[in-house]
This record gives C-alpha cells, structure tokens and sequence, in this order.
C-alpha cells in the first residue's frame, strides 16, 4: 500500500518543490568528497559506503515503526521522494512541445533537466534524440529500479537505491577526476540496476501498444536482444534499445556531454526521433510506470 500510494503521490505532485530530499543528499555528498576525494578507487569506495550505508541505516530506522498505518505512510513518503517519474515524462511532453513551437531557446534550457549533454552542441534533432533516451533509461533508473528494491528490501532498499543511483550521476564519470575515485559508484549502479533494467525491457513490452499498434512488444524485445548488447552501459542498452523497439526509430550516434563525445551504437529500426515520438515517449514512460508500480506492490505482498 505504500508503493502504491507513494506512486500516486508522484503521478498527482511530481517531484517535492522545495529542499528535495534527494538534493539535499547530493549536496552532503558533494561537502563529503571535498574531505574523502583522492584519485584512488579505495578513496572512492569508502565514500560510496559511508553515504550509502548512512542511507540504508536510517531506512532501517523508519522500517521499525510496528504500526502497519505508520509504515505504509513512511514508505509512501520514501516512494514519493525516489521516484522522478512524472517529472520525467513532463519534462519530455514540455520539450515535445517547444520542439514543434519551434522555440528552441526554451528547448535547450529544459534539457538539463532531462540529461547531462551539452544543450548549446544540440539541434532540434538532436534535443528529440536526447529527450528519448533520457526517458528511456531514466524510468527504469528513476521509477523502476526504485520500485523493485521498495518491493523486496522496504524503506531500506528505496533509499539505498537513491543514494546509490545519485552517486553514479555525480561521480561515475570516465574522466580525469572521477575514472578511479568513481569507479565504485558506478559498478555499484551497474549491479543494482541489472534486473530492473531487464524488468523494464519486459513492461515496455506490454507497454508499448499505448504507442504504436504493430506488434510492437515483439519488437521491443526484439531490438533490447538484437541491439542492447552494444551499448557501452549493460544496463541502459537493452532499455534504450527495448524503447527504440517500441516506438519505430534508431537511436545512438555522436553523444556528446560536458565531460567528452562518445558514438553511440544505433539502437532500433526506423528513422530518428521527432518530437511526436518524443511525446509518444513520455506516453510510455506513464504507462511502464503505472506497470512497474503494479508489479512492485504485488511482489512486495
């Protein structure tokens, strides 16, 4: 029940406006690293352990509350502040919008919000190929995963996975600063997002007739086995790919962040995204969203 309700609470309100939760232990990290930061990766997994077993410990002290009504509303509060769903696909329905309004200032100052690419290197289709891959790993990185690990390790496991997901996005960067002090953070990523990355390749399949009416779970499962594979991250390619499936495009190509260019492998069949797939996009993720919440409450029973 408070899977459920902590959903519902994200689909109705979105993401907390004011002092987030999640940004607030960003910003406890960022004060840690400056104190633990060494190019080292035993450095690194020390920092990952302090934060991450902090989080974890005040998990398992909301989950001692006996009272099942206490519970439930303390693990709708914790959905409710790791679940970026609803602020996901908004944000892809906004930049869906300011794509075909032409307005490509507003586009470019949105898609921080969606990914860590360069918004200035961007053109309009390249901002409809990012909004699409953005949405695509992000629910499963930022409602599924959370979702599984709520359904099979409570409070614990919802704020643990935050706490582990939020590190790989700060510091599990192939660069200069991060390659060996982030390394922990991002192989720790890898392995608590494998089953729900392939949890989501199996919802989008049941989930893709809300946007395309020609077999389109066969193709999404299709692409993920065909394509996944080549991916640099085991864990976002089958999804991205599941996703290219789904909605009748190729995605990947020339990728470029703040902190260097990678060449994507193309992923999927079809041409590349527009602004129209962008908003099917945000369709779906709603759609795998609602499953994946489903799922989790029948798996956590």
């Amino acid at each position: 029940m408070g899977l459920l309700l902590g959903w519902a609470a994200d689909v109705a309100f979105g993401d907390p406006r004011r002092f987030h939760p999640v940004a607030g232990f960003g910003s406890a990290a960022a004060a840690l690293e400056r104190r633990t930061y060494a190019d080292s990766r035993a450095a690194g997994a020390v920092h990952v352990a302090v934060l991450v077993g902090g989080t974890v410990g005040l998990g398992v002290l909301a989950e001692r509350a006996r009272h099942p009504v206490v519970r439930a509303v303390l693990t709708a509060a914790a959905t409710w502040t790791v679940l970026g769903g609803s602020s996901l696909a908004g944000h892809g329905a906004a930049l869906a919008t300011e794509l075909d309004a032409d307005d490509v200032t507003a586009a470019r100052a949105r898609i921080p919000s969606l990914c860590g690419r360069d918004p200035e290197l961007l053109d309009v289709a390249g901002m409809a190929r990012a909004g699409t891959e953005s949405m695509a790993e992000n629910t499963s990185d930022a409602v599924v995963a959370p979702l599984l690990w709520g359904a099979v390790a409570g409070i614990p496991g919802l704020l643990g996975y935050r706490a582990v997901n939020t590190l790989d996005a700060m510091i599990g960067y192939r660069n200069a600063r991060y390659t060996r002090f982030g390394w922990a953070a991002a192989r720790l990523d890898d392995v608590a997002n494998w089953v729900p990355a392939r949890v989501t390749v199996g919802l989008v399949a049941v989930a893709a007739p809300v946007v395309m009416s020609a077999n389109p779970g066969w193709a999404a499962l299709r692409a993920a086995r065909r394509d996944g594979h080549r991916h640099p991250s085991p864990n976002a390619g089958p999804v991205e790919a599941a996703w290219a499936g789904a909605l009748g495009v190729a995605l990947g190509g020339l990728t470029v962040y703040r902190h260097g260019v990678e060449d994507r492998p193309r992923l999927g069949e079809g041409p590349p995204p527009d602004a129209t797939d962008l908003r099917r996009a945000a369709r779906l993720s709603r759609a795998v969203a609602g499953l994946a919440a489903l799922l989790a409450s029948a798996v956590a029973r």
